[in-house]
């Protein structure tokens, strides 16, 4: 099993700034929308869950603020998508994607999840060349939730009980562990719902 998450791994909705009034998302209200999985296994407090393939706006490599903020930019109009329209074509518009949970970071990166009705094809094109598309593809991924604000010290104290249970549960790890976060930045603490997760596989035996 790996060691402990990075710890860039911290609760970046919780200190960012807050937004501008375009930028405003609205209090205590939940993402949207959740990206889909289905639960394989329990176990003390761990879930196995499959993830369907999911396509992610990602930011790499700057400051926690600067990520969400580009990121929720691009979800809310910073893009460019082209649809063949009577007159000219393509047409170039921007669209609002809708905001989808959860929110995704790791010690190199912050990633939106785009919601399902789009495709690689039909997913709106940044107009920040530092907000890339990507594809991750199906995944079963080891999960422990928990509640209130992801601060550090919290985030590596759930990160090291998942990679315990994990161990005990003689999965091996791919990749490193990473946060997601469900609700909007001015959710109050014991209304936020949060996760760390791990890719996962089991450990094949040879004899």
């Amino acid at each position: 099993v790996r060691g402990p998450v990075r710890n860039a791994l911290t609760g970046v909705l919780d200190s960012a700034p807050a937004p501008t009034s375009k930028e405003r998302v609205k209090e205590n209200a939940p993402l949207t929308d959740t990206a889909p999985y289905e639960v394989l296994d329990t176990f003390e407090d761990i879930e196995i869950r499959r993830y369907p393939p999911l396509i992610l706006a990602t930011v790499l490599g700057q400051g926690d603020d600067s990520q969400f903020g580009q990121l929720f930019r691009y979800i809310a109009g910073n893009n460019r998508t082209n649809h063949k329209i009577a007159m000219t074509t393509p047409v170039i518009t921007s669209e609002r994607v809708a905001m989808t949970a959860p929110v995704i970071s790791d010690g190199a990166s912050m990633s939106f999840v785009i919601p399902q009705k789009y495709t690689p094809d039909t997913v709106p094109e940044p107009v920040d060349e530092r907000v890339r598309i990507e594809t991750v593809p199906e995944r079963k991924v080891a999960v422990v939730r928990f509640n209130g604000y992801a601060r550090p010290k919290t985030v590596e104290k759930k990160t090291e009980l998942l990679l315990r249970e994990v161990q005990k549960a003689n999965l091996a790890t791919l990749g490193d562990a990473f946060l997601m976060r469900y609700n909007a930045p001015f959710t109050p603490g014991f209304l936020r719902r949060n996760e760390i997760g791990i890719e996962v596989r089991e450990v094949v035996l040879q004899w």
